[in-house]
C-alpha cells in the first residue's frame, strides 16, 4: 500500500541576496533529489506569503540572519517546519542556534532538524501517514463474538475489544475501523474450488514442511476470500482477525494470508485482531519502512507466570537474566512476512486451540539490534525498549518450538516491568529508537525510552 508523498512548501527570506539565492536554488536541487520518493516540493514562496492548504509541511532549505528578525512571521506557521540546510539534506550545524531560537524564544514545538537522511525520510513519511489516516483509510477486522471463545478467560481482558479503544483510535488518528464476520469469511472461503486454490498454491509457492494438501488448500482459500474483501472495501491499510479465540469458526489460520497480503499488496496484519498492535505496526512501518513483527513478550522476571502459558519448565540459564525476555507466539517466534525473515518455513500448527489443519510459519529475523515497542491504551504514549535479539531457543513438545531471546540494551529490566502496556510487543529490526522519537513528535505522542 502506497501512502503517498509529503507535500512540502519551500520558504525563503525576503532579505536574501544574489549569492544566497543561487545557494538556495542549488540546495533545492539537492533535497529534491535526496527525498524524491518521500516528498513533493511545491514552487518556492517568500516567508510571509500564504502557505497553501495542500502543503503538509514547510521546509527552509537555507537559513540566514534574517530569521532572528522574522519571528512574528515564522511562529505563525502552524504546519511542521523542517530545516534541511546542508547539502546532505540535513540541518547544517551552524543552524543549531537558529533551531534553538525557534524552539525556545518563539516557543515553537513544530520544528524538525533531521541530522541524517534516514531521520529526514522518517519525518516526511510520518507527516504523509498522518494525512492519509485522517482521510479515513481503514483497518479491516474479522470477528464475531470478541472475548467469548477458546480462551475467554484470557481474551476478555484485552482493551482492543472495547468500544472505547475503537473510538480513541478513530478520534485521534482518523482511520476508520471496519468489522466483518470471521464466520462468514471462512464460509466464503469454503466455496472456493480446490482447483483454484491449488493453482494459487503453485503460483505463489512458499517453503513448507509437513503441510499436507488439505491444509495448504484451506490456507489458500482463506487468503483468496480475505483478499477479495480487502479489494471490495478499498483503502485498507491493515487487516486482522480473531483467529485464536474464535478458531472454532475456521478450518485453518490466516498466517499464509497475512504473508501474501503483505508481500503482494503491502497490507499490514494484526494477529488475534489486536487493534492496538495493528495501529502500532502502521505507525512504525509506514514511518520507517523497517522489518517488523509482533510476538508475545515474556520477561524472565515474570517466571512461571509466563512459562506455564507456553508449557515450558524454565527459562534458559543466562547471565543477567533480569534483563532478558523470551519472544514466542503461536508455537514459534511469531508471524512475520517472508521478506522480513532470514528463515521462513510454513509448518503444521502447534497450538491445541486451532484446527488440526491450521498452519504457522517457523520464521526468524536476523539476530542483532532490535527495539520492542507498542503504543499504549491512551494512544498518547509509546514505550520503546532497545534490545538485542541474541539467539533462538526451542522446547520440543511445548508451545515454544522456536522462540527468540532478547537482551535489554540498557539493563532496565525492573523499570520495564512497571511500564509494559501489553503482552504483545512489536519487534522492529535495527537501532531505530531515534526514528520512533521523530515519528512520535509528528503525531504528538510521548516516546518513553528504555
Amino acid at each position: 500500500m502506497n501512502v503517498g508523498k509529503c507535500i512540502i512548501q519551500p520558504l525563503y527570506f525576503r532579505e536574501r541576496n544574489e549569492r544566497e539565492q543561487k545557494e538556495y536554488d542549488e540546495q533545492m536541487k539537492n533535497i529534491s533529489a535526496l527525498y524524491e520518493d518521500e516528498a513533493e516540493f511545491l514552487p518556492e514562496k517568500m516567508l510571509g506569503e500564504c502557505v497553501p492548504e495542500q502543503a503538509d509541511a514547510v521546509v527552509f532549505p537555507q537559513m540566514i540572519g534574517a530569521v532572528y528578525r522574522s519571528g512574528e512571521l515564522i511562529k505563525c506557521i502552524m504546519k511542521p517546519v523542517i530545516l534541511m540546510t546542508s547539502q546532505f539534506g540535513t540541518v547544517e550545524m551552524w543552524d543549531w542556534e537558529i533551531a534553538a531560537y525557534l524552539r525556545e524564544n518563539l516557543n515553537m514545538d513544530n520544528v524538525f532538524t533531521p541530522y541524517n537522511v534516514d531521520i529526514g525520510k522518517t519525518i516526511l513519511r510520518s507527516i504523509a501517514l498522518k494525512k492519509i489516516l485522517k482521510n479515513k483509510w481503514k483497518f479491516l477486522i474479522f470477528q464475531d463474538s470478541p472475548g467469548e471463545g477458546m480462551q475467554a478467560n484470557i481474551f476478555k481482558r484485552f482493551y482492543w475489544w472495547e468500544k472505547e479503544c475503537v473510538n480513541k483510535i478513530e478520534d485521534y488518528f482518523g482511520t476508520n475501523i471496519v468489522y466483518k464476520s470471521w464466520k462468514e469469511i471462512n464460509q466464503k472461503a469454503e466455496t472456493i474450488s480446490d482447483d483454484v486454490a491449488e493453482r494459487v498454491w503453485q503460483e505463489k509457492k512458499v517453503p513448507a514442511e509437513g503441510v499436507d494438501r488439505l491444509s495448504a488448500v484451506r490456507a489458500v482459500k482463506l487468503y483468496l476470500a480475505i483478499r477479495d474483501e480487502v479489494e471490495k472495501e478499498g483503502n485498507v491499510l491493515g487487516v486482522g482477525s480473531n483467529c485464536l479465540n474464535e478458531s472454532f469458526l475456521s478450518g485453518t489460520t490466516p498466517c499464509l494470508a497475512w504473508n501474501w497480503l503483505f508481500e503482494y499488496d503491502k497490507i499490514l496484519w494484526a494477529c488475534e485482531g489486536d487493534l492496538v498492535t495493528l495501529l502500532s505496526e502502521v505507525l512504525f512501518y509506514y514511518s520507517m519502512k523497517k522489518p517488523l513483527m509482533m510476538t508475545n513478550i515474556y520477561p524472565f522476571l515474570v517466571g512461571m507466570a509466563a512459562l506455564k502459558h507456553e508449557k515450558i519448565d524454565s527459562f534458559p540459564e543466562i547471565e543477567d537474566s533480569d534483563n532478558h525476555a523470551l519472544g514466542v507466539h503461536c508455537g514459534y517466534f511469531g508471524f512475520l512476512p517472508q521478506s522480513f525473515s532470514e528463515k521462513w518455513i510454513l509448518k503444521p500448527k502447534v497450538l491445541e486451540i486451532v484446527n488440526d489443519h491450521a498452519v504457522m510459519p517457523d520464521a526468524e529475523m536476523s539476530c542483532g539490534p532490535v527495539v520492542l515497542a507498542k503504543i499504549h491504551a491512551n494512544m498518547r504514549k509509546i514505550t520503546v525498549i532497545e534490545a538485542e535479539l541474541k539467539r533462538y531457543v526451542g522446547y520440543p513438545g511445548s508451545d515454544c518450538r522456536n522462540g527468540a531471546i532478547f537482551h535489554y540494551k540498557n539493563k532496565s529490566g525492573h523499570k520495564i516491568m512497571e511500564s509494559l502496556s501489553s503482552h504483545h510487543a512489536i519487534v522492529i529490526q535495527g537501532d531505530v529508537a531515534h526514528l520512533i522519537q521523530q515519528m512520535g513528535k509528528v503525531f504528538d505522542i510521548e516516546v518513553e525510552l528504555f
